[in-house]
């Protein structure tokens, strides 16, 4: 008995696809989803933490510092428009464009990944001290673990785009890239709220 072999041409297909039809899309949201349930979490364990204290902080405890959280806060929200234009540069495959927004998007990110460290000091209060010290320096370093792997990427996909192993696929993990961007500010966002005004108003 003969086998039948099934022959189709994949050749009109695009070498590079964005958004939803990649699979790396996929991955990061993925990646996401699993991040926003771990700050869901340690939300709520701030939140249920709060019930068991009359003053919040405790006693003899400093309320955070909004200096240098707020200055990181605006940088942040300031970046979203250079990674939506970065993002759309990938996407029509710009080159120069690419290279210049993966330049500038790698400073902010270093910046604000830097400004984060200082904000452990705005807290006003260590690790060990009690429970709330330990929960709002879980909140901040998990989120830093974000911005870590943001820092991480930028600079790594900067690099790629400035050299000769650039490939097709590239475009996409760029644009991937800078919506996750967009990920890290906007969850930043209800926690910066939360550690920082929150003691000001609960």
């Amino acid at each position: 008995m003969r086998d039948e072999r099934v022959v189709a041409d994949v050749s009109e297909l695009p070498s590079v696809v964005f958004g939803s039809r990649g699979i790396v899309w996929w991955g990061t949201v993925a990646f996401m989803v699993i991040e926003a349930f771990t700050m869901a979490l340690t939300a709520a364990t701030y939140l249920y933490l709060r019930k068991n204290f009359d003053a919040w902080p405790p006693h003899r405890t400093p309320r955070p510092a909004l200096l240098v959280p707020t200055i990181n806060l605006a940088v942040m929200l300031a970046s979203l428009p250079l990674a939506s234009w970065t993002k759309r540069a990938a996407e029509r495959i710009e080159l120069a464009k690419v290279r210049r927004g993966l330049l500038l998007c790698s400073v902010v990110s270093l910046v604000v990944f830097g400004l984060r460290i200082a904000e452990f000091w705005s807290l006003e209060t260590q690790w060990n001290s009690d429970a709330y010290g330990s929960v709002v320096w879980i909140v901040l370093g998990f989120h830093a673990t974000i911005l870590l792997v943001d820092v991480y990427e930028t600079f790594g996909f900067t690099a790629i785009m400035h050299s000769a192993r650039r490939e097709p696929k590239h475009w996409a993990e760029v644009a991937d890239n800078c919506g996750y961007w967009y990920f890290a500010v906007l969850s930043w966002v209800p926690l910066y709220l939360l550690v920082f005004l929150g003691p000001r108003v609960m």
